[in-house]
């Protein structure tokens, strides 16, 4: 009875242990590339830098960048590296970067690394922009350089000015990506430049803004929130209420932490437009 009893135990062990390896080594793995497209690869002697994004391009404006790093000699895909990386337009008699962010791995044990970087002017026949990817593994340094696309975006979604306070600044729209006839997530990032090479995130400011459809006696909608930061560091988010499909201009003003406007001018019957907008067409 003992023995009998000893055997019915094991073999419910050994059961559950099957069935738990079974789900463990059948449950579905994420696909990290996922809703993106390898536009672009940058290569070394060792590795080959793959370049993802959501649109399979980039363009003038705010863009989420992807990379993973593959190794020529094994074909592997490296998960361990440190990676920064340097946007650089070149012009005729001078260069000088854009808004970027750092990089980080988007799984602990994956393969892709993200960040985001705001081109704030597009290439043409004689100026154009490279992208320097620095990186280290094992304790030794690699680098790679080359000639990115970077197209003019269809409508204005990225703004250089200089404020009443005399500082230069960048606005990039983020989103909606995919405006729709509702009140939308909006989304924007703001950024000062300290030179040529060096931007930095302005916290504690506030964007009004005020969409209008010009080709529709420039009417407004109803239920807009202007965007604020929730933290410092974040991009600038509000509400957008798009109330019909068509031609769309955001206007909008920037007022810093003391409500003072450094860019923009509110709408009225006199004032029909901004000197501070986005547009889009949906």
């Amino acid at each position: 009875m003992k023995s009998i009893l000893k055997y019915t135990v094991l073999f419910g062990l050994f059961l559950t242990l099957f069935t738990a390896c079974s789900s463990s080594d059948d449950a579905p793995k994420t696909n990290e590339l996922s809703g993106l497209t390898k536009f672009k690869e940058i290569t070394n002697d060792t590795h080959i830098i793959e370049l993802y994004a959501a649109k399979g391009s980039l363009a003038q404006g705010y863009n989420e960048v992807s990379l993973r790093i593959k190794n020529k000699q094994t074909g592997a895909y490296e998960k361990n590296a440190t990676v920064t990386w340097q946007p650089l337009m070149h012009m005729a008699m001078m260069s000088h970067s854009c808004p970027f962010s750092a990089i980080q791995k988007t799984t602990t044990d994956g393969t892709l690394y993200k960040g985001y970087m705001v081109f704030q002017m597009a290439q043409n026949d004689t100026e154009y922009w490279d992208l320097k990817v620095d990186y280290t593994l094992d304790g030794v340094n690699y680098s790679s350089t080359s000639v990115i696309d970077v197209p003019a975006s269809e409508y204005k979604n990225t703004t250089t000015f200089t404020g009443t306070d005399g500082a230069k600044y960048i606005m990039a729209y983020i989103a909606p990506q995919t405006p729709k006839v509702a009140v939308n997530d909006f989304k924007v990032g703001l950024w000062k430049m300290q030179s040529m090479m060096s931007f930095t995130t302005v916290d504690g400011y506030q964007i009004n803004i005020d969409p209008r459809m010009p080709s529709m006696g420039n009417h407004g909608s109803p239920n807009n929130v202007n965007a604020t930061q929730t933290k410092a560091g974040d991009f600038y988010t509000g509400k957008l209420s798009l109330t019909m499909t068509g031609y769309w201009k955001i206007n909008m003003q920037l007022l810093n932490t003391a409500g003072e406007v450094l860019k923009g001018e509110a709408i009225t019957e006199t004032q029909t437009d901004s000197s501070l907008y986005f547009d889009l067409e949906f």
